[in-house]
């Protein structure tokens, strides 16, 4: 693939990953769920401010962009050759272009939709990983930043049981740069975590409330 080619790929990803979902679908609404709840245009401030339709809508076009992103790497010309580490290079510059949007101010979400639509396409396997993680960590916790960051920081771990050897090295940079994106983009909630003031969804912690129980009925 030529630098040219992999250039105006990589400005196309940036570019869909600029099309936020929730300031979409919120200017529908004339709504900017920037000035509400947590401030970040994200699924999960777009559900405690908007509803669950809403977000559920959100999260689809973060998602659906993410794969579509990813899938780019497939398109001609020498859409074959090198395809999976396009890709991986493809869905980082998604997320980014979700956190810094282009066309909204540079103030987006923290992209962990982006890379799990991403993911999707580029190596499926790892969400059997990842999303178990993720979802123990809020079933345990009740906590979704921290349970995100650290199902992101797993990510990079699956890369070498599910991708093939030639395409490890570069897949493992791409999936670690996503990592690392995440769990910067989720300082705020960390720092919140450390001094036990992070939000907490207390329906969504259902494992912790039955161990406290001793797990009984």
């Amino acid at each position: 693939m030529s630098v040219a080619i992999l250039l105006a790929k990589v400005l196309a990803a940036y570019l869909l990953g600029s099309l936020s979902g929730s300031l979409i679908l919120g200017g529908l609404r004339g709504v900017d769920i920037r000035t509400q709840g947590s401030g970040n245009a994200g699924g999960t401030n777009a559900l405690r401010t908007q509803g669950w339709r809403f977000a559920l809508g959100v999260v689809a076009i973060d998602i659906g962009k993410g794969a579509l992103a990813a899938g780019l790497a497939w398109l001609p010309p020498d859409g074959g050759h090198a395809a999976l580490p396009v890709a991986g290079l493809l869905a980082f510059a998604c997320a980014v272009g979700h956190v810094w949007p282009l066309y909204f101010g540079f103030r987006g979400g923290k992209g962990a939709a982006v890379v799990v639509g991403a993911v999707a396409v580029i190596l499926p396997a790892a969400l059997l990983v990842v999303v178990p993680v993720w979802l123990l960590g809020l079933g345990f916790s009740g906590y979704v930043g921290p349970s995100t960051v650290a199902a992101a920081l797993v990510l990079p771990l699956t890369v070498p049981w599910f991708a093939a050897s030639a395409d490890r090295p570069a897949l493992l940079v791409a999936m670690s740069a996503c990592a690392l994106l995440i769990a910067w983009t989720h300082r705020s909630n960390l720092s919140r975590l450390a001094a036990g003031t992070e939000h907490r969804f207390e329906r969504a912690r259902i494992l912790g409330r039955w161990l406290g129980r001793g797990g009984g009925p």
